[in-house]
């Protein structure tokens, strides 16, 4: 499976401005900029690569969740998913250092210890979780 998005940025860091946009059309050149990451707190008028970070963590780790529901026989009513991003200021820059994730989820018939334990193997096995720690390479190209 192979998924792409496109980022398009003018102008410097901070007056600049960008869109993203992705084939499925959710995102449709949604705009982006410094402010909108750094300065507007109420994310409104647009996103910033954290949000969709968030975002992506959250949704993934429920469907991994449901997947290991199902492998162990049970099927969950719902399950909701608060993804919490911290990114701070450290030497190597600025750095995403934390997420937590927040989820509520009603499985019938499902022990206290089995949920947690399943949970736990859904925050492991996540493929946004195991990404967030995966080598990164890059190819540039001057155009």
């Amino acid at each position: 499976m192979i998924r792409n998005a496109s980022a398009v940025w003018n102008g410097s860091l901070k007056e600049g401005n960008g869109t993203i946009t992705t084939p499925s059309g959710v995102l449709a050149a949604q705009p982006y900029s410094f402010k909108l990451r750094f300065v507007d707190e109420d994310g409104r008028a647009g996103t910033n690569p954290e949000e969709l970070i968030a975002a992506a963590h959250a949704s993934c780790f429920s469907m991994a969740f449901s997947g290991q529901l199902t492998k162990a026989g049970y099927t969950a009513d719902e399950i909701r998913t608060n993804a919490t991003l911290t990114m701070e200021q450290t030497e190597a820059g600025f750095t995403i250092t934390k997420i937590h994730l927040d989820m509520t989820a009603k499985v019938p018939g499902i022990a206290a210890d089995e949920f947690q334990t399943l949970a736990g193997n859904a925050k492991a096995g996540c493929p946004v979780s195991r990404v967030l720690n995966a080598e990164i390479t890059m190819t540039a190209v001057l155009g």
